[in-house]
C-alpha cells in the first residue's frame, strides 16, 4: 500500500511540475522597445513609454477569443495608439505609391511569434482603424506592464490570433 501511495504521489508531483514548466514556456519575455526596420529610409526605435506620443485613444474592454472561437479572457481598460499612425511617420522605400500594394508588415514578438499585415490592410481597410499598440491596460502604463509591449487587432473574430505580447520588431518588406 505504501508503495502504491509513493508511486501515485511521485506521478502526481511529476505531472504538476510538468504543467508548471509548460506554463513558464508560454510566458513571453517583455520588450522595452520596438524596432521598426526593413524597406524604410531609417530604422527607428520606440520605447514602451513613448508610444502614447502617437495619439493615444481609449479602447475600453476587448474580449480575447482563441483560434477555436472560445473566450480566453478580456483585456480591460485599454488605451492604445494605432499601428497605422506610427507607420504613417515612416518613409517606405517605394518608387511610387502604386507599389505600396506590394508591401507587408511583419510584427515579431520576443518569443518569435509573428503576425503579418499587408500595407493595404493597414492603410486601405477598416482593419487599419483597429490595430493598436497598447499604451495602458487596467490603468498600468505600457512601460510597467509585465507582458509589454502589446499589440492587438480589436475587430478580428479570433482576437487571440493577432494579440502579440512582447512585441519587439516591426519589419516592412516588399513581396518579390
Amino acid at each position: 500500500m505504501k508503495l502504491l501511495f509513493s508511486i501515485s504521489f511521485s506521478l502526481l508531483s511529476f505531472f504538476a511540475l510538468a504543467q508548471l514548466e509548460a506554463k513558464k514556456t508560454l510566458q513571453v519575455n517583455p520588450s522595452d522597445e520596438v524596432l521598426i526596420t526593413g524597406k524604410i529610409k531609417n530604422d527607428i526605435t520606440i520605447g514602451a513609454g513613448e508610444l502614447y506620443k502617437f495619439g493615444e485613444r481609449k479602447m475600453g474592454d476587448v474580449p480575447i477569443f482563441s483560434n477555436l472561437g472560445a473566450i480566453k479572457g478580456t483585456a480591460r481598460d485599454l488605451k492604445g495608439v494605432l499601428l497605422k499612425d506610427i507607420l504613417s511617420k515612416i518613409d517606405i522605400q517605394a518608387e511610387n505609391e502604386k507599389v505600396l500594394s506590394e508591401f507587408y508588415i511583419t510584427c515579431i514578438a520576443t518569443d518569435g511569434y509573428k503576425v503579418v499585415y499587408s500595407w493595404n490592410e493597414i492603410f486601405n481597410s477598416d482593419t487599419g482603424e483597429n490595430v493598436y499598440l497598447i499604451t495602458e491596460k487596467e490603468e498600468i502604463k505600457a512601460a510597467e506592464m509585465t507582458d509589454r509591449i502589446l499589440m492587438i487587432s480589436t475587430k478580428d473574430y479570433k482576437t487571440g490570433r493577432r494579440y502579440v505580447k512582447g512585441l519587439q520588431k516591426i519589419v516592412i518588406e516588399r513581396v518579390n
